[in-house]
């Protein structure tokens, strides 16, 4: 039987190393790449074509759902398992909109991991336990959105990593002026007075973590 062929993206070796544990522990799955960040992810996959990334949703970077965006655009044929510690119906909905396969939600990795696998191998759609409550509230409507856009949250979550403007305007490929205007659009939208307040909103809604 061919190998079902995967790529994990995470910052902690850590968990790639026991993420990799559990796949290899299945005669028929195979790691074939690993990447500690979102723009590594996305240059590794020029080179390899899984079947299947499994990506974390907070990366430094390039958000894990930015990435995933990019590569449903780019490689429409591989499958994408977002491997997230937030349980929140703002990152269910933004992933289902980028065309993600799965939900797996850390603490069900050890029980859940390979059953995501098999069914988003099958063609379905996986989504862990932990996530009904999100599902139930999208189904019905319920829930606050996100009110920043794709961008704005992608900015914020670098602004809470410590980058400068400069930083940001060159990872983005846009210019200095852009990333300045979508900061004060950030703080305008949110009422927010400083850049403190703007890390602790992000932070608060999982876009970055402090470990991460």
């Amino acid at each position: 039987m061919t190998p079902y062929t995967i790529v994990l993206a995470d910052d902690h070796a850590m968990l790639r190393r026991g993420v990799r544990k559990i796949i290899e522990e299945m005669g028929d799955l195979r790691v074939v790449g690993e990447a500690g960040d979102g723009l590594e992810l996305l240059e590794l996959l020029k080179q390899k074509r899984p079947d299947l990334v499994i990506l974390d949703i907070s990366m430094p970077n390039l958000l894990g759902l930015e990435a995933a965006r990019k590569i449903k655009e780019s490689y429409p044929g591989i499958k994408v398992l977002l491997l997230t510690m937030h349980k929140k119906k703002d990152f269910l909905q933004q992933g289902l909109e980028a065309g993600v396969d799965g939900f797996l939600v850390k603490e069900d990795a050890d029980t859940e991991l390979v059953k995501a696998v098999q069914t988003i191998r099958q063609g379905g759609k996986f989504f862990s336990p932990l996530l009904s409550g999100c599902l139930a509230d999208l189904a019905f409507g319920k829930g606050k959105s996100d009110p920043l856009s794709r961008r704005e949250r992608e900015i914020a979550k670098l602004l809470a990593e410590g980058k400068s403007n400069k930083e940001i305007a060159s990872l983005l490929c846009i210019s200095v002026y852009t990333v300045r205007r979508h900061r004060d659009n950030i703080m305008r939208k949110l009422h927010l007075k400083s850049l403190a307040d703007v890390v602790r909103y992000a932070l608060e809604q999982g876009y970055t973590s402090v470990d991460s």
